[in-house]
């Protein structure tokens, strides 16, 4: 966050006020409190009335009636607005998690690239829990001690000016403690929302690899890690122990003094006769009523401290720049060629890791790129995705910027088979629709078509759900070929203008290739096809194979053209096809 907005509320506020804050309910809820307040100070004035009138023989049944109904007019009110209240903090807290709901899912890859996902949960989770329960709790409390102290006083200071101001006399004595206290705890709790989220990124990490941690007989070594975590986390909350355990008792003891005072110097006042007991029975009432608030007030700021540091990570989140092209043409790619134009990306600045590459690819053609692991392969394909934009040079659509385009109209005309076959939780049936708008009215018969071009409509068949078999957690509950070829399918599904595949039958059987490479060539007729190859046995036939090599293109040709003329490409082709 930037320093000029550090220790002001200002980021908080403006962040709030962007939310869909419902006004009416704000309303009711504040107005309910304000009356609560109003109704809560005549409690003590009544019970003045009943004290010094009070004796069995002239019990006013019209007074006991009066304050009966003053508290059930205040618990009815009351509740009505706690409940308006919080309806007000769970709608900004929903439209908090909108909003950077919307945003995670807009940001580019590159942020995910360098973030921790566990991390960026505990920011759309906790953060904005300690939001809510700011906006819903601890505000309500606050304005409403603040009417309640000052209705209070005032009444206290019409009834007896001498015992208000030796009342007071507390007040700038407690916040000679209390004030030094709130700011350590909010830089404790700070740290404490910081430990959490690093905490939570990291227990996500592990259990997203838990059967790599098991193979690895890392459980030591998690354990340590995470008994690290849990340390750090127990010696905060034992700081935020300390503070409050200084700050509870000091309050208790400065409230029992003054009691004390007041019901000492209140005693003699009534012995003397200046005062009625009804009348100290009443200044007690009030003063519980001044020191119950004040007790909160701490709770209040530390709580506003907390929210301010989560909002300031919140914001940081919503201004990072979403991906670019969100806005953009809508362009019918079919039959254009593709042009990359001294092309240079690195993940960081300093290091390219592909440099200064250029190639053209005819519309209809199969385009390979191999060469050696690291080289670039996968990067080129993120640039072609536009996961990443070029940090030099362009990519062309015929003559358009692919930069023109919005990424929904360019994606969409793209086929995307990776090697790791990513699956969501769910379905079958809604792995092979994922993401398609038209979801709802593609026909089983046609899952079924695009499945058995796939060769995956067999294994789906023995499946006692069939398309409705749930995949589990990355689609955990199915083979690795199963995965690949379910994602093959998807990509059927979508009828691609432009096909991209990681070595997409590499997890396939010999049978299952073969029958998979023939439904590939058919889906590949009419067009541009793009492929990273590991085996070049996939790529013999491509009517271009572009060799990187660190970054840069060191030959392009046909697989006899690169056997004759270079001597890497060679002996890659000696190796795996003799």
């Amino acid at each position: 966050m930037k320093k000029d907005n550090e220790g002001t509320l200002k980021p908080f506020l403006s962040l709030i006020l962007s939310t869909k804050i419902p006004k009416l309910m704000l309303t009711l809820g504040l107005v309910g409190s304000l009356i609560t307040t109003i109704v809560g100070l005549t409690i003590p004035l009544l019970t003045r009335e009943l004290v010094d009138g009070f004796s069995f023989e002239s019990l006013n049944t019209l007074l006991i009636t009066a304050i009966i109904a003053v508290f059930i007019l205040q618990a009815v009110i009351d509740g009505l607005s706690m409940y308006a209240l919080a309806f007000v903090g769970q709608k900004i807290v929903a439209s908090l998690r909108e909003k950077m709901w919307f945003k995670l899912i807009r940001l580019p890859v590159g942020y995910y690239d360098k973030s921790k996902s566990g991390e960026t949960v505990s920011r759309v989770v906790n953060d904005t829990g300690i939001v809510k329960d700011l906006i819903s709790q601890h505000f309500p409390q606050f304005i409403g001690g603040i009417i309640t102290i000052i209705g209070a006083v005032i009444i206290l200071l019409f009834m007896d000016w001498k015992m208000t101001l030796l009342m007071l006399i507390a007040v700038p004595i407690t916040a000679l403690f209390m004030i030094p206290l709130g700011s350590r705890m909010a830089k404790i709790s700070r740290s404490l929302q910081d430990e959490t989220a690093t905490f939570t990124g990291s227990v996500q990490q592990t259990l997203s690899e838990i059967r790599l941690m098991k193979a690895s007989n890392a459980e030591k070594t998690e354990e340590e890690k995470g008994l690290t975590g849990i340390n750090k986390l127990f010696s905060f909350g034992l700081k935020e122990g300390r503070i409050f355990a200084m700050v509870a008792p000091l309050m208790y003891l400065v409230v029992m003094l003054v009691i004390v005072v007041i019901i000492g110097y209140g005693g003699i006042r009534v012995a003397e006769g200046t005062m009625t007991t009804g009348s100290l029975v009443a200044f007690l009432l009030y003063l519980f009523q001044i020191v119950f608030p004040i007790t909160s007030f701490a709770m209040f700021f530390t709580q506003l401290q907390k929210a301010k540091g989560a909002t300031e990570r919140i914001i940081e989140i919503l201004d990072i720049n979403e991906e670019a092209g969100q806005e953009g043409i809508d362009l019918d790619i079919t039959n254009q060629t593709i042009s990359v134009k001294h092309v240079t990306f690195g993940y960081d600045e300093e290091e390219p890791v592909i440099k200064d590459v250029s190639f053209n690819v005819q519309p209809g053609t199969m385009v390979a790129f191999a060469g050696p692991s690291g080289g670039g392969k996968t990067t080129m394909f993120g640039l072609l995705e536009r996961f990443y934009e070029p940090t030099i040079g362009d990519i062309l659509i015929g003559s358009t910027n692919v930069k023109a385009l919005s990424l929904d109209s360019w994606r969409r005309q793209i086929g995307y088979v990776s090697q790791d076959s990513p699956m969501m939780v769910g379905t079958i049936r809604e792995n092979l629709c994922y993401g398609l708008e038209e979801a709802k009215n593609i026909t089983d018969d046609r899952l079924w078509e695009v499945t058995e071009m796939a060769y995956a409509d067999q294994f789906i068949k023995e499946f006692p759900d069939g398309l409705d078999t749930e995949v589990g957690e990355r689609g955990i509950k199915l083979s690795g070929g199963q995965r690949q070829r379910i994602a093959i399918a998807r990509a059927f599904l979508r009828n691609p203008k432009i096909l991209m595949m990681d070595e997409a039958t590499a997890s396939l059987d010999s049978q299952s290739e073969g029958i998979v490479q023939q439904a590939l060539l058919r889906l590949m007729e009419g067009r541009t096809t793009f492929v990273i190859a590991h085996r070049l046995s996939t790529i013999v036939n491509a009517d271009k194979i572009i060799f990187i090599e660190k970054g840069q293109i060191t030959g392009i040709g046909t697989h006899q053209e690169l056997v004759q003329s270079h001597e890497l490409y060679r002996e890659f082709a000696e190796q795996q096809l003799t």
